[in-house]
């Protein structure tokens, strides 16, 4: 390695709620620890923006006063979200009102809060512009060089990949084959002008013919809604679907849908992204490196959001990579430790939501049924409970 690189115990690749989580985790551990992204912030992400409330009971076991500040941080990019509106393949509808807080917000305006976060709280140099091309491990380090050829080399003990669906620390380090049935793909494109659309109600269409997937109206405030239509990959590659086609579609054709977009204006292009879901044997560890958030496949497979878990699964990083410092060990053994502790708390009950997608996908009927039964009072918790 060249004497011109820079030395850290560890580097998080990756910017966004994993990354961010991860630096803040890190924050009292005496390690000296660089954020790397691709982008200048605040920057799009493609994504439905909705923020479950796990995601703030998370950053608020490491400190109440980091949920606060999000919130204020927020305050003007924002829709709270209290009720979910569910609208099954056959019409009927159900309505859920949340108990814990959540609310929607474009990640331009989220993922820079958590980022502001970590410049406040914490000492991690943050390394923005900063595009990884390569990343080198060997028994002694860990090296990224960037695809800017200006840029020095980073190195590192320990890498963390939080770098999203398609991590270059993935790729290299921890390689692991597309499973189309284990990924979705979506769509989405922001609109102003969204009628009968409250914004304390974030809807979900169930469709026939797309069963494995749906369509959404989310609200993210100043009257502005995120709209999107996603569906697993498999499916879209056996029936040759093209996602952009069935969403214009949707809102111009849809009984429950067109009336309401009849007046709706477009404010950019509709743009796509994946969804590595949930519930898979993906390993999340290879030499000196560690794997969170979109990066790790921990999207929830029945509601399609995984900011929650990228959360969460930044801050169990943060406590291995503690742990792994502290008895200087490295192995393969150790880092798999990491691995059975992100199973153990977030990728069994993923498990469980997958089979049920996969039930759900391929029975419209059952669909129908359930979303009826769901207006049962009692029948409506066990609901919420088993979607999430």
């Amino acid at each position: 390695m060249s004497e011109s690189a820079t030395m850290y115990d560890v580097l998080l690749v990756g910017a966004g709620p994993a990354g961010t989580a991860c630096a803040l985790a890190l924050r009292d551990s005496g390690l000296r620890v660089a954020l790397v992204d691709k982008a200048q912030f605040p920057r799009d992400k493609i994504c439905g923006d909705a923020i479950p409330s796990p995601t703030l009971k998370a950053l608020a076991r490491l400190n109440p006063a980091y949920a606060t500040e999000v919130l204020a941080l927020t305050a003007a990019h924002r829709a709270e979200v209290a009720h979910s509106r569910l609208v099954a393949p056959a019409g009927a509808e159900v309505h859920i009102s949340w108990k814990a807080p959540a609310f929607n917000s474009p990640r331009l305006h989220f993922d820079d809060a958590l980022l502001q976060l970590v410049r406040r709280h914490t000492s991690t140099e943050i390394l923005e512009n900063w595009p990884v091309q390569t990343v080198e491990a060997t028994p002694a380090h860990v090296a990224l060089r960037s695809s800017r050829p200006e840029l020095a080399p980073l190195t590192a003990r320990l890498v963390i990949g939080c770098d999203g669906a398609n991590s270059v620390v993935g790729r290299q380090l921890v390689p692991w084959p597309l499973d189309r049935r284990r990924h979705c793909a979506a769509v989405r494109v922001y609109y102003t002008g969204v009628q009968h659309a409250p914004e304390t109600t974030s809807d979900f269409y169930f469709l026939r013919r797309h069963l494995a997937g749906y369509c959404w109206v989310f609200p993210v405030g100043n009257g502005v809604y995120n709209v999107g239509f996603g569906m697993l990959s498999s499916d879209i590659a056996r029936d040759q679907v093209d996602l952009k086609q069935v969403l214009r579609q949707l809102l111009s054709e849809h009984p429950g849908l067109a009336p309401r977009f009849r007046e709706a204006r477009p404010l950019g292009k509709i743009q796509g992204f994946g969804l590595p879901l949930g519930g898979s044997a993906r390993p999340l560890t290879g030499p000196r490196a560690l794997l969170c958030g979109d990066a790790a496949a921990l999207i929830d497979p029945m509601q399609g959001h995984g900011i929650d878990k990228a959360v969460q699964s930044g801050m169990l990083a943060a406590e291995h990579a503690k742990r792994c410092f502290q008895q200087n060990n490295f192995s393969p053994a150790a880092l798999h430790l990491y691995t059975d502790e992100v199973q153990r708390r977030i990728g069994r009950p993923l498990r469980q939501r997958y089979r049920l997608m996969r039930l759900l996908a391929v029975r419209p009927w059952l669909v129908d049924a359930l979303l009826l039964l769901a207006r049962v009072p009692w029948l409506e918790r066990a609901f919420v409970k088993a979607i999430g």
